[in-house]
């Protein structure tokens, strides 16, 4: 049948309902079969990807706490070093002001 037939025979509203009804049908028909398992993968694939972005995350925290352990110990390293360098000039001087002093009660005598 032709749809000009058709509309005389049951109307524009008729004939429209029943194409508009014929076009959900297929597109509730094409987006379970086709789109439906395609959105099933992509969910499967985007849960994986966050668990690998939750692991890197995870790394880049323990990673950056270790780093700043490193950091840590290098300044306390670098302020014993420092504290060392201060006695051993503290006790050089100690030395030479001895020395001064016996050098100077020599001279007396």
């Amino acid at each position: 049948m032709d749809i000009v037939a058709l509309v005389k025979q049951y109307g524009f509203p008729v004939v429209a309902a029943v194409g508009l009804g014929y076009f959900v049908v297929y597109v509730w028909k094409w987006a379970t079969s086709q789109v439906k398992p395609v959105l099933g993968e992509a969910n499967t694939t985007l849960i994986a990807l966050i668990d690998r972005i939750r692991m890197l995350d995870n790394d880049l925290i323990r990673l950056n706490q270790k780093l700043n352990v490193v950091l840590q110990m290098r300044e306390q390293e670098q302020a014993k070093k420092k504290e060392n360098a201060m006695l051993d000039f503290t006790l050089k001087q100690h030395k030479e002001i001895k020395e001064l002093k016996k050098a100077k009660s020599e001279d007396k005598d």
